[in-house]
């Protein structure tokens, strides 16, 4: 059943028939082998399914002569026993490769001029060609790092490349109800919760549709067991442990378990208190009030199934990213400080704060950062206007402003004048007459170097408490030298500025060029967390074209991330326009060490770890002074 994905399958659709071979990419559940399963059978061709792991050689995907009818009969066409390649290509079917980034390079190459020529060199057996109607699909998960391997250049190149997400949330009550034969309160809510495990700030990766259609089935399971005939939400909240905290991978350094996270979301979508969980979209008549109301059978507006031209009928609500927050109970679990910083619910007593600061000033930055996504509004506003001022005076301390700005370096001149004469670089350019102009004299003075920096934050899953913290004070001091800079050089800015956030789409906080108040743009920033996947590449080409609206000598980006992008393209291949690409990492991991110099280094730039506050002023002054 193909729901939604109209784009997608037309793309598809259009690539198979025009002879190109595909690569199908996307987390688990959205429908990639369903899709391609789809179209085959409507055009009437044979799928040959090849499963992709570290075991598949070469011998395997092609195919291998019969040992026992070699020694008997020696190499003999009848003797070969075609793999799932040969058969595809001599029946003109579809070679259907799972999870392409688990098969060892060398297997990888023997497709190479398979893709190109449409035939294969067997030793022994000759030349194998393709039918006229073979291709290639292949399928790959990109956000599972375990066991998988970077795809070569030569083989993305002869692929075309489509990209699925997941569905929205219409398409996916459509695809449960259709799975489960359930409609109702059940589904809206089980796909409302399996949806928020993959926008959760601490998790890496969500639970897909199918967690959604494993927790219809629990849920309108249990309630008949338990003889409930309507919704409970102790119940609810056992058939979520069992469906979806498999499926949910906490962000690396978060210390919860998955089903403290689900806890946490159902809290958000079925308040404790409430008997039923609240209606999200539309009424109590459209959506069924008893557990396990069955589909009626009828495709109304209601039901949320597409139309004939795959468009949803009805306007899905946007989650409200504000809603992704910490309630009381999580932040004193993770702050042992807390009750003293907030002893009642919408009171943030500074005073109290203060001390905490000079005594554990890490500590202090961490619980500040988490209190700025308090589910209390007045607590996370009196913590958001805080944060503006804490983490510019911690900024303060950063990079010495004037470094970099200015550099000894030759121009021609009267030394007595402006500066010391360069003897070397005069005698090279001097003509022989005496004495020489003013214009052959060449002097070592100091020289004003404008550069343009652009900072960028990474928002994603792995950021909160103290990454956020600094991560804050890192814009703070970027912001703050920015602006010196500017003062310094008599209203001549010689330092562009500018700050943005990314996970899975990019926020620019502070533009080039454009003056805004540090505390605003802090403020703003402590409340962009965790959500989404990580899209490196997206968010360098950004700073490029933040860094291309200022003029400047050179263009530097500080990265502050864990460089461990799970969506876009490789980031190596986003660093247009970048003079230098500079990496601090923090809280780093020995993954996130890895892929950050990695990068840095296909910058041109230096990679920092930072792992408490002190750790950011020295790190930006060093990377700031190699620029």
């Amino acid at each position: 059943m193909i729901i939604g994905l109209r784009r997608e399958r037309e793309v598809l659709t259009v690539a198979l028939d025009t002879g190109r071979h595909v690569v199908i990419e996307g987390p688990p559940g959205t429908g990639k082998s369903t899709l391609l399963r789809a179209i085959a059978g409507e055009a009437g061709q044979q799928v040959v399914f090849v499963e992709g792991n570290a075991e598949l050689t070469p011998a395997r995907l092609i195919g291998s002569y019969d040992p026992s009818q070699v020694l008997s009969e020696g190499y003999r066409a009848d003797s070969f026993l075609d793999g799932p390649l040969l058969t595809a290509m001599r029946g003109g079917g579809l070679l259907y490769l799972e999870e392409l980034n688990r098969v060892p390079e060398e297997t990888l190459n023997v497709l190479i001029t398979v893709l190109t020529e449409g035939e294969i060199a067997v030793p022994r057996l000759g030349t194998v060609h393709a039918g006229k109607n073979f291709r290639m699909i292949a399928a790959m998960n990109p956000f599972d790092a375990v066991g998988t391997a970077r795809v070569s250049q030569a083989i993305a190149d002869r692929m075309c490349r489509i990209v699925l997400g997941y569905q929205d949330e219409p398409a996916e009550r459509a695809i449960t109800t259709g799975m489960t034969g359930v409609n109702g309160k059940v589904v809206e809510l089980s796909v409302a919760l399996t949806r928020a495990t993959r926008e959760h700030r601490d998790v890496r990766m969500g639970s897909s549709v199918r967690g959604a259609i494993d927790l219809v089935h629990l849920l309108t399971g249990l309630g008949r067991l338990r003889g409930e005939p309507a919704l409970v939400r102790d119940t609810a909240r056992d058939a979520a442990y069992a469906a979806l905290s498999g499926r949910i991978r906490v962000a690396e350094g978060v210390d919860r378990t998955a089903e403290s996270v689900i806890d946490e979301l159902l809290e958000q979508l079925w308040p404790e208190e409430e008997e039923q969980p609240p209606d999200r979209n539309g009424s109590p008549e459209d959506q069924g009030q008893q557990l396990g109301e069955q589909q009626s059978g009828g495709q109304g507006k209601g039901n949320g199934l597409p139309d004939e031209a795959g468009a949803q009928r009805p306007s899905r609500r946007r989650r409200d990213p504000s809603a992704r927050t910490n309630g009381r109970a999580e932040l004193a679990h993770r702050h042992e400080n807390f009750e003293k910083v907030s002893p009642k619910a919408g009171e943030l007593d500074e005073e109290a704060f203060s001390d905490l600061l000079r005594e554990d000033p890490d500590a202090a930055a961490a619980m500040l950062a988490d209190l700025a996504m308090a589910t209390d509004r007045e607590l996370r506003a009196a913590a958001r206007k805080l944060a503006g001022r804490v983490f510019i005076q911690l900024g303060r301390t950063g990079p010495a402003r004037s470094r970099g700005t200015r550099k000894i370096g030759p121009r021609r001149g009267r030394a007595e004048l402006d500066g010391d004469l360069d003897l070397d670089r005069t005698l090279d350019g001097w003509s022989g007459r005496w004495p020489p102009t003013a214009d052959e004299l060449v002097i070592s003075t100091w020289t004003a170097h404008r550069r343009a920096i652009c900072l960028l934050v990474d928002s994603s899953g792995s950021m909160h408490g103290l990454a956020v913290a600094l991560a804050a004070v890192a814009a703070a001091g970027v912001v703050l030298a920015g602006a010196s800079g500017s003062a310094s050089s008599g209203g001549s800015r010689r330092l562009d500025t500018s700050v943005v956030a990314f996970g899975e789409e990019v926020t620019v906080l502070g533009a080039a060029g454009v003056r805004r108040p540090p505390e605003e743009l802090i403020g703003e920033l402590v409340g962009l967390r965790g959500h989404g996947l990580t899209d490196l590449a997206g968010a360098l080409r950004e700073a490029s074209r933040q860094l291309s609206t200022v003029a400047a000598d050179e263009r530097i980006v500080v990265l502050l991330s864990d460089c461990l992008h799970t969506t876009g393209a490789d980031p190596g291949t986003a660093l247009g326009g970048i003079d230098r690409l500079h990496v601090l990492c923090p809280l780093p991991t020995e993954e996130a060490t890895t892929a950050a110099t990695a990068l840095a280094g296909r910058g041109g730039g230096q990679y920092q770890p930072v792992r408490r506050l002190v750790d950011i002023a020295p790190a930006l002054s060093r990377l700031l002074a190699m620029s």
